[in-house]
């Protein structure tokens, strides 16, 4: 496995990209409300990133992805493709998944919106899922290895009754959007890939309150629960430091990240 160690310099440069990317989702929040449309969402995080930020959106293009962002409410895993037509409602949540590119390198971070008042279920299960990423980052230090991570992640997930998807994982990243490690959300303690400083990653889980299982639709992109219950997802970009982590998008509102 051909894992990139990042230099300092390295890590300043996706320091800023990820304090670009976490600013999306700062600035988007506002307009998550019921009646919007995700491709409205989209258009708002492109100007921003392109007008503003003088920086590129990863996605737009990327494989054939043909927006700027990822868009995915409810049942959808990840990977929702913004649209006029999916227009949001109350009670609905989504995942906002926004990368940037500054400089030649990549800030990837998702975070979780409620459009207007959630259900109980629905609460529970972006709660859980944020604590799920929370558990994997706190543990991340050198001599971890990805297979404890994974494992601790899986352990929350389903101690809640919740299930993790197995199919998409978290991804080493710097001036290459997915490159090696694989981040599993789930796995065995004592084994995978040992961390060492400079690495770069994302943990990203994706917890469904059904079954784990999921499907591709016809787009070829969005990936959708298989029994059409909720799933939830978040992301952040992280450095492996001498003695811990640094979450690269970490945004002003979570103290909890430390």
């Amino acid at each position: 496995m051909n894992v990139t160690l990042k230099t300092p310099d390295d890590i300043a440069k996706m320091r800023e990209a990820g304090r670009l990317a976490a600013e999306v989702l700062d600035l988007i929040g506002e307009h998550v409300r019921p009646g919007v449309t995700t491709e409205e969402l989209d258009r708002i995080c492109h100007d921003h990133i392109v007008n503003e930020q003088n920086a590129i959106p990863a996605c737009l293009g990327y494989r054939g992805f043909p927006k700027s962002v990822c868009t995915s409410v409810n049942h959808v895993v990840c990977h929702g493709i913004p649209s006029d037509k999916k227009v949001l409602k109350k009670g609905d949540i989504i995942n906002i998944d926004v990368t940037v590119i500054k400089d030649g390198w990549h800030g990837d971070t998702s975070k979780m919106f409620y459009v207007g008042e959630p259900s109980v279920l629905a609460r529970r299960l972006v709660e859980t899922t944020r604590e799920c990423m929370l558990t994997g980052i706190r543990m991340v230090r050198p001599g971890v290895r990805l297979g404890d991570i994974g494992h601790a992640i899986q352990k929350h997930a389903e101690a809640e009754r919740f299930s993790v998807v197995r199919e998409y994982c978290g991804h080493g990243i710097g001036q290459v959007f997915h490159e090696e490690p694989q981040v599993l959300h789930y796995g065995k303690p004592g084994t995978g890939l040992e961390l060492k400083e400079g690495m770069v990653f994302t943990i990203e889980p994706m917890i469904n309150a059904g079954k784990a299982a999921n499907k591709v639709l016809p787009d070829g992109w969005t990936v959708v629960t298989k029994d059409r219950k909720l799933s939830a997802q978040w992301e952040h970009t992280l450095a492996v430091t001498a003695d811990g982590y640094e979450v690269l998008t970490a945004r002003q509102e979570e103290t909890d990240l430390y």
